[in-house]
């Protein structure tokens, strides 16, 4: 729901990054490479209880999930940078919640499954907008610059951060927080399957 306008008001500033990280020489594949490897950083954090501590590699790795694709239309985009993206992208929303759950099983585990549930409902609904919308040659014109369909929502990539950054800074309230969001994404896969429903049932041209 937020995306859209938290990419209009970092735009110019991701663009001037990334020529500056272009320039410097760096592949937009060795963004993603290490902004994964921040998140993987931030999951072990999480996991052995340093949650506070977990938040500033966070933070930084989605602020460079956010730079490789501009690195890449600096440059040269490939399909494979796109594929490693929202690949990778997918596993380390994954694992957040399973980190905490590894953190204090006892409090956080039926609360991890339930919202990891919920991601495989946001997560598979948008793919599957994306495959069709890609065959039937539709753009968003929401995320022009995106690689492929991006169909937003209710949760999408802002509201997701701001809430792991909560359930950092209050590990204590991380069920009431999973279960509260996991809500808000099956309001979101619903939505997405209505609107693959009523697009997709016109037969294409």
């Amino acid at each position: 729901m937020l995306d859209r306008y938290a990419l209009k008001l970092a735009k110019p500033v991701i663009d001037r990054a990334a020529r500056v990280i272009r320039n410097s020489g760096y592949s937009a594949d060795q963004v993603t490479f290490t902004g994964f490897g921040l998140g993987l950083f931030a999951v072990l954090c999480i996991a052995f209880g340093f949650y506070a501590f977990a938040i500033l590699p966070l933070l930084a790795s989605r602020a460079l999930d956010g730079l490789d694709g501009a690195v890449a239309r600096a440059g040269v985009a490939t399909d494979r940078g796109a594929f490693l993206d929202i690949g990778l992208d997918f596993v380390f929303y994954g694992l957040i919640p399973l980190a905490f759950a590894v953190a204090n099983p006892e409090a956080n585990a039926l609360a991890a499954a339930t919202l990891l549930a919920a991601f495989v409902g946001t997560g598979s609904s948008f793919l599957a907008y994306a495959i069709i919308a890609e065959k039937r040659g539709l753009k968003s014109t929401d995320f022009p610059n995106k690689s492929f369909y991006y169909l937003g929502g209710l949760t999408e990539g802002t509201e997701t951060i701001a809430c792991f950054v909560a359930m950092c800074l209050w590990p204590q309230h991380f069920a009431a927080l999973a279960y509260f969001y996991a809500a808000l994404c099956a309001v979101t896969t619903a939505t997405r399957l209505l609107a693959g429903w009523k697009v997709f049932g016109v037969p294409k041209d």
